[in-house]
């Protein structure tokens, strides 16, 4: 059973926008079509994890205990085969919520595992425009983005609270189908190659310092 996490990039709770919330209706859409697929799904909503005050990424914790919420999630990310990841738009780019929270982990818990990207908005773009920034983002992170996409434009007008599709659901389903059932197939290629052979093997993380990222020094 592969197992999955819908990173909701949102940690807002009030209007404007309104509906408040609207990318759980996203998310929750994304959850129900995965486990009717048979997958095992977790949805991670930043209201739900206290980050502190002051960032301070998981990684950072090298002597001291790391927060609970920050091992508990990390635990969680490195177990998964793929991600989610349901962002709105800020100004053309992703969610700063998004990614202040993928930020306090390094890309060693996403490597070598497929993500998929999913925008919406109450407007008639459908957050395409933060998509382009997140392709650039989640390859950097490590879980590389499957080709495909989901935009939902006016999202509050075809989804409900719990996610369901207020007309067409057949054919919304069939949107979402195709990006995450690419999610699925490159899933499932990557936990066969991984037993086949450890990709820490193949391509160490940069654990040390950054300049580990350094080409070698000319004369």
């Amino acid at each position: 059973m592969p197992r999955f996490l819908v990173f909701l990039g949102s940690a807002r709770d009030s209007t404007p926008p309104s509906p408040a919330r609207l990318g759980l209706r996203v998310a929750r859409a994304c959850t129900s079509l995965l486990e009717a697929d048979g997958a095992a799904v977790e949805l991670i909503d930043p209201l739900e994890i206290e980050l502190g005050s002051v960032f301070k990424p998981h990684f950072a914790y090298a002597k001291t205990r790391a927060p609970e919420a920050l091992d508990a999630l990390a635990a969680k990310i490195e177990a998964a085969d793929g991600y989610v990841m349901v962002s709105p738009e800020y100004n053309h780019s992703m969610s700063p919520a998004l990614a202040h929270l993928l930020n306090h982990f390094g890309s060693s818990l996403f490597a070598f595992k497929p993500s998929a990207i999913v925008t919406y908005s109450a407007g008639q773009w459908g957050g395409a425009r933060a998509a382009v920034a997140m392709r650039t983002f989640l390859a950097e992170l490590g879980c590389l983005p499957v080709s495909a996409m989901i935009h939902v434009p006016k999202a509050q007008e075809a989804l409900d609270e719990d996610g369901r599709f207020f007309e067409e659901p057949d054919r919304w389903a069939g949107y979402f189908g195709r990006t995450l059932a690419q999610l699925a197939w490159w899933s499932e290629a990557a936990a066969r190659q991984r037993d086949v052979q450890d990709p820490n093997r193949v391509s160490p993380a940069f654990q040390r310092a950054p300049s580990q990222r350094n080409a070698p020094a000319g004369d």
